[in-house]
């Protein structure tokens, strides 16, 4: 039987495998031969002068997105709400992380992600992707926030690589997140001025700057701040990258001031409808002829210069149709009947984005504070309309949407809000690093220890306000508004790197179970899901057989049993369901026989599971 990883996607190798497949003869070794690939690819340009964008620890930064590591997710189900119903996730730890552990389980998935990163304005704590160095020399850094060593410090003006840490923290995730999206999959990239020309420099690299799609000016203020320096700034930018040209943009719902004008209806079935003009200019004789009132066969040419905008021909089926209208007393000029049904039934989206149509600042901490009450505990969430105009355009009603810099969780909340308006089953997953709030912050004074509290506590209430305000409505009661708590942690298994001469007898002993022992079967259970690509939201079932606890995930993509000396009796009952997977603790089998025996029995009962020990 084969063993777990337990570890995240080696994205390094497997490009590697891609480029060799293409052109077997450069790849030897595990090695790439760039010469002979460049000499393949038609490169014959001599030096090293080249159009790009560089800066200091960049290549630190692309090999950091194909690192593997060894970490996990592990469930905790008590902060959880309708986790067994739920198909929504909501993941505490540093993104760049759960990014890696998500590779395998949403590789292209996800039809859109919307992040709204730290925009570098000289007071932003930006994460420090650094993983060498240890505890003791992060905190005797500036703006490292606890004893669990989170990768944030404040990136002020002052320091000397203040362009060139952001553009290393934001590289790699956006390398992890293209992986994620579906081939049709969008992100929106919410920036200010501060980091806007680096940003899409850094996309044109990851999507390709054929992909990139828009740049959105969203108007986040309804007044302009009298004691700014200089001018005030009362926009930001969402810029918007798809994975690859097989997006297609939904249009978005007609505006009732487009609509006013269709007020008029005949009764005869067609709907609302507003009156046309008939006339264009034109020298051409072809369109020049005779319209007759039916009511008081009154003849109408087209003036001089002018001429009907159909032929003939078309003009006598409008007449047919009562298509052509001779105003309320039926003795005037003819004129065209523009029916609404008729009209496309939406509006392309545009690059300007008001605050009357998508919200505002302002809107946002007023939506937050009717959560919450009088003070809310967040600074700058975005407005759920700003969101909600984004799922209109990019999504599907089933889609999976993905934010990794998820703050007060304004993306969930969008997210439900749209499945309550038109009936969608989209799902959403979270990512947040649990940052502490400052203290004396509205957020501390309440009570929350952290921004992850915040966010998780919003979805609550915001999912219940969602259903109250829908209640009646058809479909509101089967809203999805609850979610799956996991939190990053160290690998399930123990470390067991020592010297030979380190190895007693005890020692030994202890390391009969590779597994830590603080985790539980859901630990595990979570880990294999990772570890197997599977997604972490389906339907989970445990049940008794004898002394022995099953696992079985979504009906049998998975069965697992993590007790010890496991019996034949229930390794037989699992082969007997053939699972798609099986799953068993490696110390449940005292020797190689008794695993030899286990391989047996599946392929005697279910010779198309997969089966592995951890």
């Amino acid at each position: 039987m084969d063993k777990m990883r337990f570890e995240s996607a080696n994205l390094i190798v497997a490009n590697i495998d891609k480029i060799a497949e293409l052109f077997p003869g450069v790849v030897t070794e595990g090695k790439v031969n760039f010469d002979l690939l460049r000499f393949l690819l038609g490169d014959e340009v001599y030096g090293d002068e080249a159009y790009e964008f560089t800066w200091v620890g960049k290549r630190a930064a692309i090999a950091e997105a194909g690192r593997p590591i060894r970490k996990t997710l592990r469930p905790c189900m008590e902060e959880s709400k309708n986790w067994d119903t739920t198909e929504n996730l909501y993941i505490e730890g540093d993104n760049l992380d759960v990014l890696k552990l998500l590779q395998e389980s949403y590789l292209g998935k996800v039809k859109m992600i919307y992040i709204d990163p730290p925009y570098n304005t000289g007071n932003d704590f930006i994460y420090r992707d650094n993983f060498t160095r240890g505890k003791d020399e992060y905190d005797t850094e500036a703006g490292v926030y606890d004893e669990d060593g989170d990768r944030l410090f404040r990136n002020t003006e002052s320091n000397g690589r203040f362009h060139s840490d952001w553009c290393s923290m934001m590289y790699p995730r956006l390398v992890l997140a293209r992986n994620l999206l579906r081939n049709d999959g969008v992100i929106f990239i919410s920036i200010d001025d501060n980091e806007m020309a680096q940003l899409r420099k850094i996309c044109d690299e990851v999507f390709g700057e054929g992909n990139f799609l828009a740049t959105i000016v969203w108007q986040k203020k309804y007044a302009a701040t009298n004691d700014s320096k200089g001018f005030s700034t009362t926009h930001d930018y969402i810029v918007l990258y798809q994975k690859s040209p097989t997006f297609n943009r939904n249009l978005l719902p007609r505006t009732g001031e487009q609509n006013a004008p269709y007020r008029n209806d005949d009764g005869d079935g067609k709907g609302l409808w507003r009156s046309d003009n008939l006339l264009v200019k034109s020298f051409s004789q072809s369109g020049v002829y005779p319209i007759i009132n039916p009511n008081t066969g009154k003849e109408y040419w087209p003036p001089e210069g002018s001429c009907w905008r159909a032929s003939e021909s078309t003009m006598q089926t409008w007449l047919a149709e009562n298509r052509i209208y001779f105003g309320k007393d039926g003795k005037g000029a003819p004129q065209l009947k523009r029916y609404l049904n008729e009209v496309q039934q939406g509006r392309v989206p545009i690059t300007w984005w008001p605050f009357d149509e998508v919200g505002h600042n302002d809107a946002a901490n007023k939506e937050v504070r009717a959560l919450f009450g009088a003070k809310t505990p967040f600074d700058t969430p975005k407005p759920t309309t700003l969101i909600e105009q984004m799922l209109r355009i990019a999504s599907d009603k089933d889609s999976v949407i993905v934010d990794f810099f998820s703050g007060s969780a304004t993306t969930a909340h969008a997210v439900m809000q749209l499945n309550a308006e038109d009936g969608g089953k989209r799902k959403f997953i979270m990512v947040q690093l649990p940052e502490p709030c400052p203290e004396g912050s509205e957020a501390a004074k309440t009570g929350y220890k952290n921004i992850c509290e915040i966010g998780k506590e919003r979805i609550r209430r915001a999912g219940e306000k969602i259903k109250s305000d829908n209640a009646g409505k058809e479909g509101i009661d089967d809203l999805d508004i609850g979610f799956r708590v996991l939190k990053l942690d160290d690998t399930n298994m123990k470390d067991v790197y020592y010297a030979a001469g380190e190895y007693t007898q005890d020692l030994l002993a202890g390391m009969e179970d590779n597994i830590k022992d603080d985790r539980t079967d859901m630990d595990l259970l979570y880990a294999c899901l990772l570890d197997w690509g599977l997604p972490l939201s389906m339907p989970h079932t445990q049940e008794k057989i004898g002394w022995f606890t099953i696992h079985t995930y979504n009906d049998g993509d998975l069965i697992a049993c993590f007790d010890k000396h496991i019996s034949d009796e229930v390794v037989k009952e699992i082969a007997k369901r053939q699972p798609l997977r099986a799953v068993f603790r490696d110390s449940s089998f005292a020797s190689s026989p008794e695993k030899i025996n286990v391989e047996e029995i599946f392929k005697l009962l279910a010779p198309n599971t997969s089966v592995r020990v951890i």
